[in-house]
This record gives C-alpha cells, structure tokens and sequence, in this order.
C-alpha cells in the first residue's frame, strides 16, 4: 500500500482536531469512557479522510498515466487520428481556425 503524503496525513490529522473539538462541544461529554469514544471515532473518520484522499490521488494519477499512453499511441499513429487531441488556439487576442 503506498504512504500519504504529507498533505494527505495533514488533512486526515486536521479532521481527527476538528472532528474532536465539534463532538465534545456539542457532546457536553465529561465522562473519560464518554471521551474516550467520541476521539476514537474522530480518529477513525480522520483515517477515513486519509484513506479516501489516498485513493482518489491514485485514481487521478492513473487517469493521467492512461491519458499519457493514449497521447504516445496517437503520436505513433497507431489510434484513430480523428480521436487525436486538437492543439489550443494562440493566445493573441484572436482565435483563427486552423486549416489542415
């Protein structure tokens, strides 16, 4: 399994705090036993954050990997050329049409 990044443990830590702070306010707990449940619960659902931030930059990054593969296969002209990314537009002022 890969390791979070430093972003990922931030956010997943920063929700374990906030998640934390918001139960106990609106809790009233005082009880240890009381307490000690609501953070536990805070520190599953910040590992749930850091989990899911996890996979969805996985995701992202293969969806990358596989746009990148497709790009060299339509530079090779194995693909379909009418599939094949069309270049931006100059950035002067005014868009003109390309003619091929």
């Amino acid at each position: 399994m890969p390791r979070p990044s430093v972003a990922q443990v931030c956010l997943g830590s920063f929700t374990v705090v906030a998640t934390t702070v918001v139960l106990l306010a609106v809790s009233g707990a005082s009880g240890v036993l009381a307490v000690a449940v609501l953070v536990g619960f805070a520190l599953v659902l910040g590992t749930v954050v850091t989990v899911l931030s996890m996979s969805a930059a996985t995701a992202r990054a293969a969806a990358a990997g596989a746009a990148t593969v497709e790009a060299a296969t339509v530079e090779d002209g194995a693909a379909d050329p009418a599939r094949a990314p069309r270049p931006a537009a100059a950035a002067t002022g005014h868009a003109y049409a390309r003619q091929r």
